[in-house]
């Protein structure tokens, strides 16, 4: 009880300063993201409840995360920042960090402590893997196929290189068009084994191995750029399998009754996460540290789970996931870190990605014209 009281006192404390301040704060933000059903657990999750706490404030969504690095280049070229906040994968959160155009933070500053008092810090842990990355979730990128398109007499498919065996699987794949995930899965189903996968990547001989081994399937491959399209390629009988977020694999299987089975095989775990573009003005910082301290707590990180099956990135979320908040199903069955799920996972390595992303980007569209 005297802790319900403590809390109690000190959400009215936030509030009241929240109110003194309302003045030097801009009303407007403009937040990025990836659109489809990851932007509407933001919305239902972050944005929707701090609007019913701050009615005077207006919030715009752009869909325009996968283009992140590109577009805040062009704008910090033209001194014409119009983004707020960014959500980022972490390895272009790294590459955004290193060349100036986020703003770097401090963690224990900007972000709310854990309501044990733990710091914000040692709440997310490993997680802020760069000195400008705010984390939300852990996700995968992993693969889904049609349940009733696997060929009569055949088993469904249960490991990553059925992407390439079209034999078996016949039908068209669906996989993003950039290098990462696609490299690693090429190189692990030629043969390189999953402690080698880097090293191999980072010479140009085992970058051409990775490109021989998707041009096999290159006829079959339809390329994507948006999360929402393989779930909505799958519903529409377009392709047989390919890959997405495992949310947007949740969503067209739980939540729309999709024939689609999710391969749990070779996912590869990725953080995501806010970045502040740098150099914003003073009211529109303000505005954006507010809402981040807010969207970032215990409990919004817990939420964001009712709606979509990400896990969330502070430890002291993970005890309060519960029921979806519509069907009433478990969520920690389908996340990507339940143990059933997780038996054979690929690490990502952000690092490598931040170093190498622009030379092999490159590489692969160079390839992909051809």
């Amino acid at each position: 009880m005297q802790l319900l009281k403590t809390l109690s006192a000190t959400t009215l404390l936030v509030a009241a300063s929240g109110t003194a301040f309302a003045a030097d704060m801009a009303s407007n933000m403009t937040l990025v993201s990836w659109g489809g059903a990851y932007q509407a657990s933001q919305v239902a999750a972050y944005a929707e409840p701090y609007k019913a706490m701050n009615p005077d404030v207006t919030i715009t969504w752009d869909e325009s995360s996968n283009e992140a690095v590109a577009k805040l280049r062009a704008m910090n070229e033209a001194n014409n920042v119009t983004w707020d906040l960014v959500d980022v994968v972490a390895s272009d959160a790294l590459r955004l960090c290193d060349e100036g155009l986020a703003m770097e933070i401090d963690a224990n500053e900007l972000l709310a402590p854990a309501p044990d008092g733990t710091s914000a810090e040692d709440d997310f842990g490993d997680l802020l893997v760069s000195d400008c990355f705010i984390p939300q979730i852990v996700y995968s990128t992993t693969v889904g196929y049609r349940t009733d398109m696997v060929p009569e007499g055949t088993a469904a498919p249960t490991d990553i290189c059925a992407i390439f065996d079209t034999e078996t699987y016949p039908g068209m794949r669906s996989l993003e068009k950039r290098p990462i995930n696609n490299m690693e899965w090429a190189l692990l189903c030629d043969g390189v084994a999953k402690d080698e996968v880097y090293d191999v990547l980072g010479t140009p001989e085992g970058q051409q191995q990775a490109l021989d081994k998707l041009a096999t399937i290159k006829d079959d491959v339809i390329w994507w750029s948006a999360g929402a399209d393989t779930p909505q390629q799958l519903a529409d009988g377009e392709v047989f399998m390919g890959s997405t977020y495992n949310g947007r694999l949740f969503s067209a299987i739980v939540e729309q009754d999709q024939p689609i089975g999710m391969l749990w095989d070779a996912q590869v775990f990725d953080l995501d996460g806010w970045i502040i573009p740098a150099g914003l003005p003073e009211d529109r910082l303000a505005r954006v540290k507010d809402f981040v301290r807010f969207a970032t707590d215990t409990q919004r990180l817990a939420d964001q789970s009712k709606y979509i099956s990400y896990g969330p990135a502070r430890a002291s979320s993970a005890p309060l996931v519960g029921k979806h908040a519509t069907l009433g199903v478990e969520m920690a069955p389908h996340m990507p870190t339940d143990p059933e799920n997780s038996k054979n996972t690929f690490l990502y390595n952000y690092e490598f990605w931040a170093d190498y992303r622009d030379d092999i980007d490159a590489k692969f569209q160079a390839w992909l014209a051809q």
